[in-house]
C-alpha cells in the first residue's frame, strides 16, 4: 500500500468520511477548503491521529502547517519523512 493511500486511509476513518474512498482523494487535491473542506477541528483531530499512529507531533502554531497539510501528497510526504522508524 501507497504512503499515499494509507494517509488517505486514516483521514476517511478519523474524520469519519464515510461518504468518500481512499482513491477519491486526489493526490494534489487541497485537503482544505475547495478540496476536501476540511477545518482547523479536522486538522487538529489529524495531527492527534498523525502523533499515535506515526509517532510525530505537529504543533498547532507550527508555520509550516499550511505546506503540510496542503495536500494528500504534501502530507503523506511529511509523515513519510520524519515518522518514527516500525
Amino acid at each position: 500500500m501507497s504512503i499515499e493511500n494509507e494517509v488517505a486511509e486514516m483521514i476517511i476513518e478519523v474524520l469519519n468520511l464515510e461518504d468518500i474512498k481512499a482513491d477519491e482523494i486526489g493526490v494534489d487535491e487541497p485537503l482544505f477548503g475547495e478540496g476536501l473542506g476540511l477545518d482547523s477541528i479536522d486538522a487538529l483531530e489529524l495531527s492527534l491521529a498523525i502523533g499515535q499512529r506515526y509517532g510525530l507531533q505537529i504543533m498547532a502554531n507550527d508555520a509550516d502547517n499550511q505546506q503540510i497539510f496542503a495536500t494528500l501528497r504534501s502530507l503523506s510526504e511529511y509523515i513519510d519523512t520524519n515518522r518514527s522508524p516500525a
